[in-house]
């Protein structure tokens, strides 16, 4: 993973239902995190490993 530098982001605009997004922040306060820092990592949990895609035949 990259560091964690500004230069190294790229910023974002996300439509999110508001009561998920109240609870995304509520958590990374538990945490001592950032919302960044909650998404990043809650992103790589969910996504594989390896992007794979494949051509259909036709």
């Amino acid at each position: 993973m990259t560091t964690n530098t500004r230069e190294s982001k790229q910023r974002v605009t996300l439509f999110l239902n508001p009561k998920l997004l109240v609870h995304a922040k509520a958590q990374a306060v538990i945490q001592d995190l950032t919302l960044t820092v909650l998404v990043e990592k809650a992103l790589a949990t969910y996504l594989p490993d390896e992007i794979v895609v494949k051509k259909p035949k036709i």
